[in-house]
């Protein structure tokens, strides 16, 4: 393991087992592993909308169930789309049952759950676009408050507002939040959004989300935070379509939203397993190819980027969350960018990440003996585990790296 990852995220944990009377319980065999990790690996997950509604069938929904369960074999944390124009195509019509039982289902399942996003210029809802200001200022805020409210302690993290440094300078069509974002500006429009979540879920984790990784967006980020805006994470981009940023330049990323001392979130990352698009274009979405295939050559190339990239990540005490974004390929930009290929198998980047997380960063059953004084040593990584002593069981959190003691009675 890296040495760097193995002293800046694991636990030193030190345990007591004790009777009920207080009395140590000495030289006995007991088993610990991990239920739980604290850093959140996530992934998007919208393929699990249709899924949990019953919207497939046969071999579809045969192949949507292999994808859930390669997901949970691997991932602790789910996004679920919110865009706008997709979740309330018509106005006071959106689709919060559906979404609702996309989130059961991942609570079922053990995944803490994102919204994402609350508010973006690009597939806003067209319905804005004849109001004036005010009133779409309004709406917005009514969409942030219902929506909020709806999901409170199902979804409790929410990419509140996405790719605010392009908002009001966006160009390519005319959307309302364009109109606002250039009305109000951005640090204003940020704080309207992020206000309006508060006032319905003060405790929910809230993001601000940009794919721009200039100088602009730590300036932003520094503005929103002197106007008293309570940013809980700051998420980043990282779409890699045209190949892999490196271990230097991401460093170099990192560094300029460390400086802030707030919880980081690689929140849309991706890696594709085919040929790389060109380097001249500016916006990724300009390039539009009928197929993009997956290579042997490309997915062994996305599998040691994958591994470094999530190994550059984790040994940076401040990232907190990293999320794949297309689990399979043809996801958005019909790109190679999934772990998994089209037809459900599992490609070297998935294996490798699975290796990764539930064997080099995951503590599985492990036995110990209580010593003389009824202690016990291990080292693991925050999050939950789980203590067998006989035919009982007693659960415990590992929260921060360092030294842990923690007495447990039985």
């Amino acid at each position: 393991m890296n040495s760097e990852i193995r002293n800046k995220r694991m636990v030193d944990a030190r345990l007591t087992l004790l009777q009920a009377g207080g009395n140590p319980i000495i030289n006995q065999e007991v088993t610990v592993e991990q239920a739980r990790h604290k850093f959140l690996f996530g992934t998007a997950a919208f393929d699990l909308v249709p899924l949990s509604n019953g919207e497939y069938e046969g071999k579809q929904r045969e192949q949507a169930e292999g994808r859930a369960e390669k997901l949970l074999d691997i991932f602790n944390a789910a996004t679920l789309p919110f865009y706008w124009a997709r979740f309330e195509p018509q106005r006071g019509r959106p689709m919060t049952k559906e979404l609702r039982r996309a989130a059961g289902w991942c609570i079922d399942h053990h995944l803490t759950v994102k919204g994402h996003p609350l508010c973006w210029h690009t597939l806003t809802a067209d319905w804005l676009l004849s109001m004036d200001s005010p009133d779409i200022l309004k709406a917005q805020v009514e969409r942030i408050r219902r929506d909020v409210s709806d999901f409170h302690g199902v979804i409790d993290m929410w990419d509140v507002i996405n790719e605010a440094v392009i908002m009001p300078i966006f160009d390519r069509y005319d959307n309302g939040m364009t109109r606002l974002c250039k009305e109000m500006g951005r640090i204003n429009t940020v704080k309207a959004m992020f206000d309006a979540v508060r006032a319905v879920n003060p405790s929910a984790t809230l993001l601000i989300n940009d794919f721009d990784i200039s100088p602009a967006y730590d300036i932003l980020v520094e503005g929103c935070l002197e106007a008293g805006i309570k940013i809980d994470a700051i998420g980043i981009q990282s779409h890699m379509h045209q190949g892999y940023w490196g271990v230097e330049k991401t460093l170099k990323i990192l560094d300029h939203f460390t400086r802030f001392n707030l919880p980081i979130h690689f929140t849309e990352t991706t890696i594709v397993s085919g040929h790389l698009m060109p380097p001249e274009i500016v916006d990724l979405n300009d390039y539009q190819v009928a197929e993009w295939p997956t290579t042997p050559q490309g997915e062994d190339r996305q599998a040691r980027e994958v591994i470094q990239h999530y190994e550059t990540l984790f040994a940076q005490p401040l990232v907190e969350s990293i999320t794949w974004w297309d689990l399979s390929d043809g996801g958005w930009l019909n790109a190679p960018a999934g772990l998994i290929r089209r037809d459900g198998s599992s490609k070297p980047a998935y294996e490798e990440l699975h290796k990764l997380v539930k064997q080099d960063w995951w503590m599985s059953r492990t036995k110990l003996i209580t010593d003389g004084d009824g202690k016990i040593r291990f080292s693991g990584f925050p999050g939950e585990y789980e203590l067998a002593l006989g035919g009982e069981h007693r659960s415990f959190c590992l929260d921060h790296p360092g030294t842990a003691t923690i007495d447990i009675q039985f």
